[in-house]
């Protein structure tokens, strides 16, 4: 979920709800990006640059557009943890969907099932049924409780479904 707030400067920041272990992951990706793959691109580019004329040397170009995609990655990973709050276990419940939680929903139209694990945007994994608040599925559940039935508009249309059961998720 994302949430505003001001910095010192007025503007206004979005804040990231994220678990622990994605903090965790978040950090030791910035940390191998900043004291390991720095030094190996310096190192590529410094071979690539022993190969003569500038001009056509494609393996420098290429080097360099690498170099600054991992610089790019390194300034978005630092933006998102100092922007980030940790979910606090303890403040979830399962009386509503929220982030934290997870959901099974029985979809009206074809009387099928799913279970969906509710998770902040940078978290999203729809290969493992983990939810954004902000994807218009997640938007739609979150705040309704058990026996509700509620309607999801996503891209493909219209989704009327009935939450069955909330529980706590493993963070």
């Amino acid at each position: 979920m994302a949430i505003q707030k001001g910095n010192r400067k007025g503007k206004m920041t979005q804040e990231f709800l994220i678990s622990k272990s994605k903090l965790v992951e978040l950090e030791h990706e910035l940390d191998y990006l900043k004291s390991v793959k720095r030094q190996e691109m310096a190192a590529v580019i410094k071979e690539a640059l022993s190969h003569g004329d500038l001009s056509e040397n494609s393996e420098y170009d290429e080097a360099k557009n690498a170099q600054a995609i991992m610089e790019a990655r390194i300034v978005e990973l630092e933006k998102m943890l100092q922007n980030s709050r940790v979910i606090d276990e303890e403040s979830i419940t399962t009386d509503h969907v929220a982030i934290g939680v997870r959901v099974e929903v029985l979809f009206i139209d074809d009387d099928e099932t799913e279970i969906y694990d509710i998770v902040s945007s940078g978290e999203a994994d729809a290969m493992h049924n983990k939810i954004s608040d902000e994807s218009p599925l997640g938007h739609a559940l979150i705040g309704h409780r058990i026996g509700e039935v509620i309607t999801a508009q996503t891209p493909g249309g219209s989704l009327e479904m009935k939450i069955m059961k909330i529980e706590k998720q493993s963070l």
